[in-house]
């Protein structure tokens, strides 16, 4: 079927939008790389300083927390200065946290560096989705959307390889080259991005018409696409569609800045809006309250309770986490815009419910058999993988994509920025528990925990999150109107209908 933006070839992606996509997405690259690496870097940190588990879980979810104040800074920032000049600011808070841990002469400033790293990471994982939405038409969105989140995919890979090159070295030499070669990607990024364009929907918004319609016309496939689009973010702004003045004056009830705006998304938000936030704190929640930041942040404790006992070998095995991540995320990406966001939800979070029942009854096996069943200790390892998976496949990249395209315009940053900061919320939650956890109740039992989460977060997804494939950012609002007419005229509720 033909989208509504005139000639637009539903599979044809604009070479443009895509590039600035990528682009975007290098900042999540190196927030992956920061997830991965200090996987196999905290083995090596806890040798040298001599730490307890409260202090590695502390140093493991440090930078969510910090994340989480970043990405609310974040929404703010980018309507201020726009989503490009936001990337640049990333990148350079990240650079001085990398700098700072790859120093490190102390567990102290090993965790100032951490939090420094964290506000940029809050930043990137705010910023790089919203822009990727903006700039991408509504049959591509999905696929340009999920970048960001190969991108951390790609990250958290070489993390891992980084982790099983630089383990050869010396203790107090190995750890602080993973952590601190993150810099140097970070100031080239910086560098880099002053290159790309910024967001025709920023753009509009600040009443500067004659650039965004510039870079509209090229991340859209035609000049019918580019002028439907302008005409729909027109009218979402307030402006008149057939205004064609470079430069207008934005009516104060469309600006996204001021106490005003908090107000009307948080306390006073119509019904519509409502859902819209619910479904959007929602999927951030439980994207973490599933417990992926366990598998992916502590796989050489999981593989060391199966029966992996040797460093070097648990990090090998770590690889194969990150190359699982890998490949089905890029699968995924080809899939969202087909298949479609709620069905591969579903799919991914069923797929969860099975493998994390299925890992806390191996991990429970091999548990009790001190390492002795070797098939205990296989099919641990496969189920680890079967969930990271299972994530990736859909719950994973379909967050990222739904969250920043759902909010309209006029709350897209501070929504996108409220979503981020609950789930670096719940990531700080898993990752600074999960030891704790798992001592109080087994590893094995956490996981039969994150499993019960997945049930309960399939029923939320099933009833408050509708289909959103192939509708423009504009139309979002109607998607989530549950408003129909019944036979007698009556109007009744109906979730996903308009």
């Amino acid at each position: 079927m033909m989208e509504k933006g005139g000639g637009e070839n539903p599979t044809r992606i604009n070479k443009y939008a895509c590039a600035c996509a990528i682009v975007a997405s290098m900042i999540s690259i190196i927030f992956g790389y920061d997830t991965g690496v200090m996987s196999g870097a905290m083995i090596f940190v806890k040798e040298e300083f001599k730490i307890n588990d409260a202090k590695t879980e502390v140093l493991a979810g440090i930078l969510n927390l910090c994340a989480l104040v970043g990405s609310l800074c974040a929404g703010r920032t980018s309507d201020y200065i726009g989503r490009r000049y936001t990337i640049v600011t990333a990148s350079l808070i990240f650079l001085c946290g990398s700098v700072l841990m790859g120093y490190s002469p102390t567990y102290a400033v090993l965790l100032v560096g951490r939090c420094i790293a964290g506000v940029g990471v809050g930043f990137a994982l705010m910023i790089a989705p919203v822009y990727s939405a903006e700039i991408s038409s509504p049959s591509s969105r999905g696929f340009l959307t999920s970048l960001p989140e190969v991108g951390i995919s790609i990250g958290i890979l070489l993390g891992y390889l980084s982790n099983y090159i630089f383990s050869g070295l010396s203790l107090r030499l190995g750890w602080r080259m993973m952590l601190g070669i993150a810099a140097i990607p970070s100031l080239f990024l910086a560098i880099g991005i002053l290159r790309m364009p910024e967001s025709p929907r920023w753009l509009i918004m600040k009443g500067r018409l004659g650039d965004a319609k510039k870079i509209m016309y090229k991340v859209s496939n035609d000049p019918q696409e580019a002028e439907f689009r302008l005409r729909e973010v027109k009218q979402a702004v307030g402006i008149n569609e057939n205004c064609d003045d470079d430069i207008v004056k934005i009516p104060d009830s469309a600006k996204s800045q001021g106490e005003g705006i908090w107000k009307e998304l948080l306390l006073k938000p119509t019904p519509s809006l409502r859902w819209i936030l619910i479904a959007g704190v929602g999927i951030h929640f439980f994207e973490h309250a599933t417990g992926i930041e366990a598998v992916i942040l502590y796989s050489h404790k999981i593989f060391d309770k199966a029966g992996v006992h040797d460093h070097r070998h648990q990090i090998l095995a770590t690889v194969g986490v990150g190359l699982t991540k890998f490949i089905f995320i890029v699968l995924s990406t080809f899939l969202i815009d087909r298949v479609g966001r709620r069905k591969l939800l579903l799919t991914s979070l069923s797929g969860m419910v099975v493998t994390l029942t299925g890992l806390g009854i191996f991990l429970t096996l091999a548990e009790h058999s001190g390492g002795k069943l070797i098939w205990a200790l296989v099919l641990s390892i496969i189920t680890t993988y079967g969930v990271v998976m299972f994530f990736n496949i859909g719950l994973g990249p379909v967050t990222w994509v739904y969250s920043a395209e759902i909010f309209p315009l006029k709350y897209r940053a501070l929504g996108a920025g409220i979503g981020v900061a609950v789930n670096r919320l719940m990531n700080a939650t898993v990752s600074m528990s999960f030891l704790s956890i798992s001592a109080a109740i087994t590893t094995g039992g956490a996981f039969f925990m994150f499993a019960g989460i997945s049930v309960v977060a399939l029923i939320f997804f099933y009833f408050f999150l509708p289909e959103t494939k192939g509708k423009s950012l504009e139309e979002m609002e109607a998607v989530f109107t549950r408003v129909r007419c019944s036979e007698n005229g009556s109007k009744e509720v109906e979730i996903g209908k308009c």
